[in-house]
């Protein structure tokens, strides 16, 4: 796992994601989620690649309930990119590292 992925938690989601400079591509994720840990090297490669441009999070959604039900989150992965404190775009299922850099990039 890239060192450059940030573990976000419902303690820090504002500080971490909301209040960010950067652009988040926060994944909404499990440990016992198939396709979860399928794109997780996928999001290691981005989050190396647009280092300084954007930011990767992970939310564990076991562990932090109340975020995950703020945004809605019913399966999972499920990947919000957030600008600004906004969500820009949403993404349910996984998805190649191609189309998640479309993604980031219509928001930079």
């Amino acid at each position: 796992m890239s060192e450059k992925v940030i573990h976000a938690t419902d303690a820090d989601f504002d500080s971490t994601v909301l209040q960010s400079s950067e652009p988040v591509l926060v994944d909404f994720w499990a440990e016992w989620c198939g396709p979860c840990k399928m794109i997780a090297p996928a999001l290691d490669e981005l989050a190396e690649t647009y280092d300084g441009k954007v930011k990767i999070a992970k939310v564990n959604v076991d562990h932090n309930r109340s975020t995950a039900m703020k945004y809605h989150v019913r399966s999972i992965p499920m990947l919000l990119l957030f600008k600004d404190g906004q969500v820009q775009a949403t993404q349910i299922g996984a998805v190649g590292k191609a189309q998640l850099a479309q993604m980031i990039d219509k928001a930079l």
